[in-house]
C-alpha cells in the first residue's frame, strides 16, 4: 500500500536523465579597432541585435551605449531562445550614437555589421568575426566577438540520505515503523510532496536509503526555499501516527554536520543528513558548447521506383527552376547540421542502383564514386554529387536500408571503446519506397540504438510508409526480430508530402526536434560528460558518517 503511494506521488522517478533540451542563450559582445566616425573624440559605439523572421529583419536588442571607445566591451547580455532544430539568423550592426540612444539614419552612423547563426555561435561557443560595411566591404580592420553562454532551468539533481535516532514509540506490541516525507513550501503557501521514503519496519533509529531528486522539484533551484520534513509510523490502513516534524532548506542541507537536535510539536527528533551529493545534469549545449561535433551523412534511394531522372514525373528529376523533394529536404536538414560540423564535411551515399563500372546492384556507395572518401565540401558539395552521379547510374532495386545504417553505426562506434563526447553522428536517409530487408532494418536500428547516432527518414512521393511509421516506434518500442528492444529511440520519420506547402523550415524543424534529447540520452547512459565542461558544472559532495 505505502509502495502505491510513493509511485504515484512521488517525483524522483526517472530522475537523473537529460536535462530539457528548451535553452536560453546569452550573448556577451566586445569590438575592436571601430572605426572613428567622431571629428572631436571617438565613436560613441551600440550593437544592435536583429533576427530574421519570414525574410524580414526586426531589432531583439541592443547593448548600451559606451562613450568614446573604439574597443568596447559591452555589459548588457543579450538573451535569446536557442532551437536546434531551426535555423536561426542573426545580424549584429554597430553604430556611433549621437546625443540620444536612437540609431542614426546617417550612412557615416554605421560602423559596421555582420551576419550569422545562432547556432554557429554557440557551436563556437566564441565567435570572432570582420565587420562589414555595406556592398560586403570591410570596415577596417574592425572585429566583433560574440560569446555564448547556456541558462539553463535545471541546474542539476541532488542525491539526499537521511537518519533519524531515538524516535517516539507509537505502537504498543513493537516499536515504530518510520517514513519521511518531504513537502516544498510554494510562493503561495501551499505545499508540494516532493519525496516520500520507504518504510523502515520496527526501528527507532532509521536509516533511510538515498533517493534523487532535481533541484527544481526539491526548491524550485531556491536553495533558501523552506523545506518541510515529516515523520511518521506506518499503519497499513493509511492512519499513519504523527512522530514529528522539522524545517529546513537545502542551503542548511549542504552545511549540516552530524547531530542536530530540531524541536518539533509533540517531542525532539534527533535527525541527520547522512549526505549531500549535488550531480549536474548536461544539456545538450553542454555538449555542443564543449566541443562535440556532429557528423552528418545523408543517404539516397536509387531505386527504380522513383522513376527515370529524365522523365519530369520521376522523383529525381532536375528541374533548373525547382528542387525536386530529394534536394529540398536535404537542403532543409543539411543547413542546419552543418554549423556542428567544424570542417563542414558531409557523407553522401547512395542505394539501390547500378553503379559504374560494372552496373551492379549496390546498397551502399559513395554517390562522388570515390569509396577511399565519401565527403562533399559543403551542402552544395552534396547537391552537385546527387547531380553528377544521376546520368552515371542506373536506378534499380530492391529498397534495402540496413547496410548504410550498419555502415553508420559501425563508424559511430569507432575502433576503441567511446570515452568522450567528441563526436555524434546524424544519417538522413531519404527514400520513396517500403523497405524491403525490413527485418534487418529492426536488427541494424536495435544494434545502432547503442550507438552515438540518430536516423532521420523523410518518405517522399505517395507510397505507403507504414512500415516507416514502425521503425519511428512512437506508437511503442521498436524490437528486433528476435525480440530485443532498442536501447533508446534514434528514429524519426516524416512524409515529405506533409511538408509540401510548408517551408523548408518546417520540415527541418519536425525531423530535427528530437535530436537534442537523442544526443543527452546516449552520453547520459554512457555518463560521459562534455569534454570542456563549464566550470561550475563539478558535483559537489558533503557527506557525514553516521554515528
Amino acid at each position: 500500500m505505502m509502495s502505491d503511494s510513493q509511485e504515484a506521488t512521488s517525483p524522483v522517478a526517472g530522475i537523473g536523465g537529460p536535462a530539457a533540451c528548451v535553452s536560453k542563450v546569452e550573448l556577451r559582445v566586445s569590438c575592436r579597432s571601430l572605426l572613428d566616425r567622431d571629428t572631436l573624440n571617438k565613436s560613441d559605439p551600440c550593437v544592435m541585435l536583429m533576427v530574421q523572421n519570414q525574410g524580414q529583419w526586426t531589432e531583439l536588442d541592443r547593448t548600451e551605449v559606451i562613450k568614446s571607445n573604439l574597443n568596447p566591451v559591452f555589459a548588457k547580455v543579450l538573451m535569446l531562445d536557442y532551437y536546434f532544430e531551426e535555423v536561426q539568423k542573426l545580424r549584429f550592426e554597430v553604430y556611433d550614437i549621437h546625443g540620444t540612444h536612437s540609431i542614426g539614419t546617417r550612412d557615416d552612423d554605421f560602423l559596421g555589421g555582420v551576419e550569422c547563426t545562432l547556432g554557429q555561435i554557440v557551436a563556437q561557443k566564441k565567435m570572432v568575426k570582420p565587420l562589414l560595411l555595406k556592398y560586403g566591404k570591410y570596415a577596417g580592420k574592425s572585429t566583433i566577438t560574440i560569446h555564448a553562454e547556456e541558462i539553463s532551468g535545471n541546474n542539476g539533481y541532488v542525491e539526499l540520505s537521511f537518519c533519524a535516532k531515538k524516535l517516539d514509540d507509537k505502537d504498543l506490541f513493537s516499536k515504530s515503523d518510520p517514513f519521511l516525507e518531504i513537502y516544498r513550501i510554494n510562493d503561495d503557501g501551499t505545499e508540494q510532496l516532493v519525496h516520500r521514503t520507504e518504510v523502515i519496519k520496527n526501528n527507532l533509529n532509521p536509516v533511510w536509503e538515498p533517493f534523487k531528486v532535481s533541484l527544481i522539484s526539491l526548491c524550485s533551484c531556491d536553495d533558501e526555499r523552506k523545506l518541510k520534513c515529516l515523520v511518521w509510523d506506518y499503519d497499513s490502513r493509511g492512519k499513519h501516527d504523527f512522530i514529528g516534524e522539522f524545517y529546513t532548506n537545502f542551503k542548511e542541507m549542504q552545511k549540516i554536520s552530524s547531530g542536530n537536535k530540531v524541536s518539533v510539536r509533540h517531542s525532539a527528533i534527533h535527525w541527520r543528513l547522512i549526505s549531500v551529493i549535488l550531480h549536474r545534469v548536461y544539456s545538450f549545449l553542454d555538449y555542443i558548447m564543449g566541443g562535440c561535433q556532429i557528423h552528418f551523412t545523408v543517404a539516397i534511394d536509387f531505386t527504380a521506383s522513383n522513376g527515370d531522372p529524365r522523365n519530369s514525373c520521376s522523383l529525381h528529376y532536375i528541374n533548373p527552376y525547382q528542387p525536386n523533394e530529394y534536394l529540398k529536404a536535404l537542403i532543409a536538414v543539411g543547413e542546419i547540421c552543418q554549423d556542428y560540423d567544424s570542417d563542414k564535411r558531409f557523407s553522401a551515399l547512395g542505394f539501390g542502383a547500378r553503379i559504374p563500372p560494372n552496373y551492379e546492384v549496390s546498397h551502399d556507395f559513395a554517390i562522388n564514386f570515390n569509396p577511399e572518401d565519401d565527403e562533399c565540401e559543403e551542402i552544395q558539395g552534396v547537391v552537385e554529387a546527387y547531380q553528377n552521379c544521376l546520368p552515371k547510374i542506373q536506378l534499380y532495386g530492391p529498397t534495402n536500408v540496413a547496410p548504410i545504417i550498419s555502415r553508420i553505426a559501425k563508424l559511430a562506434a569507432g575502433k576503441e571503446p567511446i570515452k568522450d563526447a567528441s563526436l555524434y553522428h546524424i544519417l538522413l536517409i531519404l527514400t520513396d519506397g517500403v523497405v524491403t530487408d525490413m527485418a534487418d532494418t529492426r536488427e541494424a536500428i536495435v544494434r545502432a540504438s547503442y550507438q552515438p547516432m540518430s536516423i532521420i527518414i523523410v518518405g517522399v512521393g505517395n507510397a505507403d510508409f507504414t512500415d516507416m511509421e514502425i521503425l519511428d516506434g512512437d506508437d511503442g518500442v521498436l524490437r528486433s526480430p528476435k525480440g530485443e528492444p532498442v536501447l533508446r529511440d534514434i528514429v524519426q520519420f516524416v512524409p515529405f508530402r506533409d511538408f509540401k506547402t510548408a517551408s523548408p523550415a518546417a520540415l527541418a524543424k519536425c525531423v530535427l526536434a528530437e535530436v537534442p534529447k537523442q544526443v543527452v540520452e546516449y552520453f547520459s547512459h554512457k555518463a560521459i560528460p562534455p569534454i570542456n565542461p563549464v566550470l561550475n558544472s563539478t558535483p559537489n559532495s558533503i557527506a557525514n558518517t553516521p554515528e
